[in-house]
């Protein structure tokens, strides 16, 4: 058994990029408000590494208010191909304004454009206003590069709990657990 779970997150990950016929990077994000009330989304891994998986929105969107008062999030990766899921839990904070602008500058122009474009999550009338900002931004920029929006950035998930699921034949799951408590330890869950 491996004794870091980031070693073996890596592992996986590699696997899933070679063999998984979606995106290997699309995990589940779930927040809470400040009531408790649960909500999940599909969102891109950008980032990780001993400290945490990184990803980013737009601080005003639901998962960014969800974020601002209470602050922690479930991940989760599910690789079909392969017969597989990672869960992580943790608590989160935003990522410096330094790696937000270095991961802005790395994005499409279209999809920097965009960041400025949207109102994330909020009620949108009409698709029509949507595109009319997007070609307005597309002017505003136009011969210059594309800041990155004041109200977008990103989030760190610092793991505390991550849990490696891998099917088995007449539901006999392997679950292994790993928990966060100054070092990693590591225990089995029934499936």
């Amino acid at each position: 058994m491996a004794d870091d779970p980031i070693v073996l997150f890596d592992a996986w990950f590699a696997e899933a990029r070679e063999s998984e016929p979606g995106l290997a990077e699309s995990m589940a994000l779930a927040t809470a408000d400040a009531a408790g009330r649960p909500s999940v989304r599909m969102v891109l891994l950008k980032g990780h590494g001993p400290e945490g998986f990184t990803f980013y929105t737009n601080l005003d969107s639901r998962k960014g208010e969800d974020l601002a008062v209470n602050p922690h999030a479930a991940l989760l990766f599910h690789w079909k191909s392969l017969r597989r899921q990672v869960r992580i839990e943790g608590p989160v904070a935003p990522v410096s304004d330094k790696d937000a602008d270095v991961y802005f500058a790395s994005r499409s122009r279209e999809s920097q454009l965009s960041a400025w474009a949207s109102d994330q999550s909020r009620p949108l009338p009409d698709r029509a206003i949507f595109e009319t900002r997007f070609d307005d931004m597309r002017l505003s920029f136009e011969g210059r590069d594309v800041a990155r929006p004041p109200r977008w950035s990103g989030y760190l998930v610092a793991p505390q709990l991550i849990e490696f699921w891998t099917e088995r034949e007449h539901r006999l799951h392997e679950r292994r657990l790993f928990t966060w408590q100054g070092a990693w330890s590591e225990s089995l869950l029934y499936p």
